[in-house]
């Protein structure tokens, strides 16, 4: 591989500020919610990261660092560990008694250390290789050239080649770092603008993973990975798209914009960092490359740019929906309007008049075996891009009721053809689709979005959540959809989808199984979300189902593994918003089944900060708490806990009064899953209720 070598003085101008080389610092500057929750924070606070350990050859053992690492023969080497994701562009100082070349390799996981770099490149032509540095009888810096920054890794292997005989060749390594690119915009890259904390240390690990691995994934525009890829070695030096920063797949690879993935990265970045520049910026470059004849949104942005696939077309358009709901960006959204009214043109062409049902014929897709026809996924994912996109049109600048009415209408259709010939009653859960075939599959990913996204009643959404914990095994569920193979993406749907439904005991046994698997594993970076894995634990996901049997090649930094972030705030601490920037918002905490004593959490938006938390009382109650800005309203929605419970509730300081059903704004007459709740509708301030038993 041809090498460059920056200067001094570039590396200071990537270093100054803080923020990417030649990026303005538009990010916030600090938290914005301050407490012991960031200690939990895995990004560094300056954009430099430096190793904790080395691990010595040949068994790997963990020893301190030293200031300075000696190699002494031909072919030695040593590892530096970083003791978590890092990525950029890797600097190191030698000192060399000899003339030959210092090999510079990488490592997301353990298991792929040593003398060449995991593979990335995407051309399944072998590893990656390694960078070579010069080296002569001196001394000098090294510095990674800019188009082979290294996206994503924890390990980094330096050997010494050289052809010296002489009786003690070597060369000294100090001041090794890692100038981070996640986050360009960011001077403090712990400067979360949500939180979250509870009685789970566990919890609270893999809700601070997901969010570190989103930010691994908000990268610069201009460091995509190249296309044509290459067949030896590894670039990152291709656009992507707009703006200053935009949100890809994962930090290593493939570097490009997936709206499937986005499905879970965007509401995840929202309660997390809460910074969407970037989501806008992914979700502008598939405009910008939308079919303008027949509407079709590509498969995934430049410079990959596949095209063919109707369940990314749609993620696109619910990811339209999520980032108008959490920003507000009305004006990006009259922007983009003519062509989301195209996009949703174009799917709904598809839907057949017969049936009802979408018939897919852009057949590309997550990597599930076998998509098209009247697969129950798509149209569980064109229900919800229909139901999101009659919000979309009532939240237009020009509110538009009769597109809205219409969509909704075609939204209700849909569920009826849905229900009548794609529920399996004698399976108890959805199949894959109306074939014969099909339905002898009932996957988790159709029936997981269905508890999430589907109308349906309580004893059916039941029957599916047992139907799904089949496929459950200790480290997390098999997708019989994509055999052998756990998907982190789409149980984050059937996550969401238990609690939901208020499953929240084996939602919570989903969660910890899975990604406690995912971040306890010591194999990989302990820091971010694994892309997926084998159903005995080891990394080949996806080995015959595209990845050519390449277990390196997965990635260990994938924002679409992030489900359980936004869940946990979402559901457990039960804060969300229900219009664009929280105007409207719900408080509704899943605390039975949670298994912990505490949550609090919080996010911002334009209107201001969204803070809430719950206690579980030793008699079976609850007391719950919030803070939102004074202009919004919402609802708190709170479980009973016990028969004949007496709820109590203050709102802006002012002395807690009892409310029984029939009271303004007050209902108990609420059930979720089969469990009672009282909903109490409120404005904007401070409030607390105490259900005591």
């Amino acid at each position: 591989m041809a090498l460059l070598v920056l200067s001094l003085g570039t590396l200071a101008s990537i270093v100054q500020g803080q923020c990417w080389e030649g990026t303005a610092c538009t990010g916030p500057q600090q938290a914005a919610f301050d407490g012991p929750w960031n200690d939990n924070i895995f990004a560094d606070s300056t954009r430099s990261s430096t190793p904790v350990s080395v691990l010595t050859w040949p068994d790997l053992s963990s020893q301190p660092v030293e200031n300075v690492e000696t190699l002494t023969s031909n072919g030695s080497l040593l590892t530096y560990d970083f003791g978590k994701e890092v990525g950029g562009i890797i600097s190191l100082d030698w000192n060399s008694t000899t003339t030959g070349s210092l090999g510079i390799a990488f490592s997301e996981a353990k298991n792929y250390v040593g003398y060449n770099s995991d593979s990335s490149n995407g051309a399944f032509k072998g590893p990656d290789g390694y960078l070579s540095a010069p080296l002569t009888p001196s001394s000098g810096t090294y510095t990674m050239p800019s188009a082979q920054l290294r996206g994503g890794f924890r390990y980094m292997t330096v050997f010494l080649l050289t052809n010296d005989t002489s009786a003690s060749p070597s060369v000294s390594i100090s001041n090794v770092t890692a100038l981070n690119d996640f986050q360009p915009t960011w001077s403090n890259l712990k400067a979360y603008q949500g939180y979250f904390h509870s009685s789970s240390d566990l919890l609270n690990r893999i809700w601070y993973a997901g969010a570190y691995t989103l930010q691994s994934n908000i990268v610069p525009p201009d460091t995509g990975r190249q296309v044509p890829f290459l067949t030896t070695g590894w670039a990152n030096n291709a656009s992507m798209g707009p703006g200053d920063q935009t949100i890809v797949d994962g930090a290593k690879r493939d570097r490009a914009v997936w709206p499937g993935d986005m499905g879970v990265a965007v509401p995840s970045t929202f309660v997390s960092l809460g910074d969407l520049d970037a989501v806008r910026n992914a979700l502008q470059v598939m405009y910008d490359t939308q079919n303008k004849t027949t509407g079709a949104f590509a498969e995934s942005g430049p410079p990959l740019s596949q095209t063919g696939s109707d369940t990314y077309h749609m993620w696109s358009m619910i990811g339209t929906y999520n980032y108008v709901l959490y920003t507000n960006d009305t004006a990006w959204l009259e922007q983009n309007w003519a062509g989301y009214k195209a996009a949703m043109d174009f799917i709904l062409g598809k839907v057949l008049p017969d049936l009802g049902l979408l018939n897919v014929t852009g057949t590309r897709d997550w990597a599930r075996r076998g998509q098209g026809g009247t697969n129950t996924e798509a149209n569980m994912i064109l229900y919800r891009t229909l139901i999101t996109g009659a919000s979309l049109a009532e939240w237009f600048p020009t509110p538009n009721a009769t597109l809205s009415a219409s969509w909704t209408s075609q939204a209700s259709s849909l569920a009826t053809a849905a229900q009548s010939q794609l529920y399996d009653t004698a399976a108890g859960a959805f199949q894959d689709n109306t074939t014969a075939l099909g339905a002898t599959l009932n996957p988790q990913d159709a029936n997981g979005l269905s508890l999430l996204f589907f109308p349906q009643s309580s004893n059916q959404s039941t029957s599916i959540a047992t139907v799904l914990q089949r496929n459950w095994t200790p480290i997390g569920p098999v997708a019989p959809e994509l055999p052998d193979n756990i998907s982190p993406f789409i149980s984050s749907f059937e996550l969401q989808g238990r609690l939901h439904i208020n499953d929240t005991a084996n939602a919570m046994t989903l969660l910890n199984d899975t990604w406690g698997f995912i971040i306890n594993n010591p194999n990989s970076t302990e820091s971010t979300l694994l892309e997926g894995y084998l159903a005995n634990g080891s990394f080949g996901y996806r080995n015959y189902q595209g990845y050519s049997y390449d277990s390196s090649y997965v990635s260990h930094a994938h924002g679409w593994s992030s489900g359980p972030t936004s869940a946990l705030t979402n559901y457990i601490l039960g804060l969300d918003v229900t219009a664009p920037a929280g105007k409207e918002w719900s408080l509704a905490p899943r605390v039975e089944g949670s298994g912990l004593s505490f949550v609090e959490g919080g996010f911002v938006t334009s209107l201001g900060k969204f803070q809430a938390g719950w206690n579980a009382t030793d008699d079976g109650g609850v007391e719950v708490w919030w803070s939102v800005p004074e202009t919004t309203n919402g609802v708190v929605t709170v479980p009973m806990g016990c028969v004949n419970a007496t709820v109590r509730l203050s709102s802006d300081g002012e002395e807690a009064k009892e409310v029984r059903d029939g009271d303004k704004g007050v209902n108990t007459g609420l059930t979720v899953g089969r469990s009672a709740w009282m909903s109490v509708s409120m404005g904007g301030g401070a409030g607390h209720v105490t259900v005591a038993c």
